[in-house]
């Protein structure tokens, strides 16, 4: 859950650092470092976020060809000068910048500090660096690359890791196991980072390291092998993003940015895939194991956050249009609860990243199991893009906001392509009904950019409610995880307590919240819930609550019962929470932005959750 860049190449490094850190602060931001290879070894760390590591070393040398990068999200030790990233050996040999978790690291602590090893701080990633130096001082060893790879044969964990050795001026080294590395490749130099956004600038050539693979990387050579010294080969990926992907434009914040990008991210994961002409929808990645998924008898879907959100919704829809049951499981829950999987169920793992390391541990134990493991991601070359059989790319591009947005749409997208088409190749639904879904998912962008249009009243109706203390937001149905999404993202930005739940539920507890300083959202459309979301909200007015409906433009009788309201176009309720979501996004964005929050960066959040 941090970020990670490197340079080496005829470049002043540190421009390309800095600005590297900057374009990876989502992923992190307690503290920022850097490390910097010239006639010494030298390293900057600063507590708080980038621009104070700036100031910090305005009036500091900084020259050099080579050096790293470190932008952290705290796991083991509190935020600080001393915890922040790079870390430097006890001897001063090497420097490591690292995202993950070493599990192992209090044996390999107590077996150093016996061989009189001293520790300046409380992390797991100096007890790596200083492994990493007392291999190398061993009389048969004195190689940074032997001595990286004989301290990684001991480590158990995930890490991404750069390394600079201050004896070895003309090499940084890398290695990768379940956190997310990718290497640039430039005309005589070379980019790493934790994801491809700081090197987008430089170049589209790049290699996505695979678990276990270490890179010896040079200003004019590089060599992949294995911790175990073997060869590996590497595929050069030429990557889609431009530098408008990565940066804000004329919008205050990326997540505003974002969600306005809806109506276009949606038809950009629909294109290609809906065939107007032939009244068909086509997922390609998915062609060669399709056969398969239409004769499972069971789908568990596994997300986290927003993305188990999405996975609720698909549940509803292939349960009711494909009649395929299917469970949706918590990731994190998932992978260690010993769960029944049998030969021919199929395993959905869905993820903005494509790198959740709950997710991505929870398809490799399933694919163990013998089932069919199908990815929904949004990044290509990602680990669950190339852990599972087959899969699906939502096309959402770059999404910085730490609180997701966009990729929730792309992911409902996705997936309710796939419902429609599994219904329909199962024979559930006859064809004029699927051209009618068809035809309702090709409207829905423009429908979004007109609710985007409606958000000044949106903006209205946060200033009214910004400083309450909790939210009660409700629906049923397909709904029901809208709810759930809109409380999430409320919490996520502004820190106010927000709590989703079926509607009806409302008599089994969260009753007793409501008061006249609870505002209570209500999702709902003109379904076969209707009425009974009108008794809902009756139960709350007897009690003095506050309603913001979420309403169509034709539903009067709702519109008339509540306090405000967010409307948003008529649709079939198979793709509304497309459309419904949108209002909660940005009621979300505006409290944020008037409680005063940091809206991309909100407190102890990181964008991708790459440890445990």
């Amino acid at each position: 859950m941090c970020g990670i860049v490197g340079y080496i190449g005829d470049k002043n490094a540190y421009p390309i650092l800095i600005k590297g850190l900057q374009r990876l602060e989502y992923r992190g931001y307690d503290s920022a470092g850097i490390a910097i290879h010239n006639s010494s070894l030298k390293t900057f760390k600063k507590k708080g976020k980038v621009n104070e590591l700036e100031t910090f070393v305005a009036d500091k040398d900084t020259r050099g060809y080579i050096g790293i990068g470190h932008t952290r999200w705290a796991t083991h030790g509190e935020p600080g000068n001393a915890n922040a990233h790079p870390h430097t050996s006890m001897n001063g040999n090497f420097v490591l910048a690292h995202n993950g978790i070493i599990e192992n690291y209090a044996e390999l602590k107590e077996d150093l500090l016996k061989k009189g090893f001293v520790f300046q701080t409380e992390t797991d990633t100096e007890v790596l660096v200083n492994l990493i130096e007392y291999f190398y001082n061993l009389n048969e060893v004195n190689n940074a690359e032997l001595a990286v790879r004989l301290a990684l044969s001991k480590v158990v964990g995930a890490y991404g890791i750069v390394i600079l050795c201050k004896n070895e001026k003309d090499r940084i080294i890398a290695a990768k196991m379940g956190s997310p590395l990718v290497i640039g490749i430039g005309q005589g130099e070379y980019f790493l980072a934790s994801d491809a956004g700081p090197i987008v600038e430089y170049t589209n050539s790049v290699i996505y390291l695979n678990d276990g693979n270490v890179a010896i990387i040079g200003k004019n050579s590089l060599t992949l092998k294995t911790i175990g010294n073997a060869p590996v080969n590497f595929k050069i990926t030429k990557i889609d993003l431009s530098i408008g992907d990565i940066e804000k434009g004329d919008f205050d914040h990326y997540m505003l940015k974002e969600i306005f990008e809806q109506p276009k991210t949606i038809q950009d994961t629909y294109r290609g895939r809906i065939k107007p002409e032939q009244k068909d929808i086509v997922l390609g990645g998915l062609l060669d194991v399709f056969p398969k998924i239409v004769q499972a008898k069971r789908i568990i879907i596994i997300g986290c956050g927003t993305s188990w959100h999405a996975a609720l919704l698909a549940e509803y829809l292939i349960e009711e249009y494909a009649r395929v049951p299917v469970e949706v499981e918590y990731a994190s829950e998932f992978r260690y609860r010993k769960p029944i999987i049998n030969p021919g169920d199929v395993i959905i793992a869905v993820s903005q990243s494509g790198e959740t390391a709950d997710t991505l541990a929870a398809i490799k134990m399933a694919k163990k199991q013998g089932a069919l493991i199908l990815g929904i991601c949004n990044i290509v070359g990602s680990s669950i893009a190339r852990e599972t059989d087959a899969g699906v790319y939502t096309h959402a591009g770059t999404e910085i906001g730490v609180a997701s947005t966009k990729a929730f749409t792309a992911q409902v997208t996705v997936l309710s392509l796939f419902a429609f088409k599994l219904a329909k190749a199962r024979g559930q639904i006859d064809q004029e009904f699927y051209e009618m879904l068809i035809n309702e998912m090709l409207d829905i962008p423009d429908k979004v950019q007109t609710i985007l249009l409606r958000n000044s009243n949106i903006k209205k109706v946060a200033e009214k409610y910004k400083d309450a203390v909790n939210a009660l937001y409700l629906g049923r149905g397909y709904l029901f995880p809208v709810a759930l999404e809109g409380a999430l993202k409320l919490k996520e930005i502004s820190y106010m307590h927000a709590e989703g739940y079926a509607a009806g539920e409302m008599k089994h507890g969260p009753i007793a919240l409501v008061d006249d300083n609870l505002p209570v959202i209500v999702v709902s459309a003109k379904d076969g819930y209707y009425e009974k979301v009108l008794n809902n909200i009756q139960e709350v007015k007897a009690r003095k609550g506050n309603i913001i409906a979420v309403v169509t433009e034709s539903n009067n009788k709702l519109r008339n019962m509540a306090d405000d309201i967010f409307e948003v176009p008529e649709s079939h309720p198979a793709v509304a929470a497309l459309l419904t979501v949108i209002p909660l996004q940005l009621f979300a964005y505006y409290i944020a932005v008037m409680r005063e929050c940091n809206i991309d960066q909100p407190r102890n959040l990181a964008k991708s959750v790459t440890v445990e």
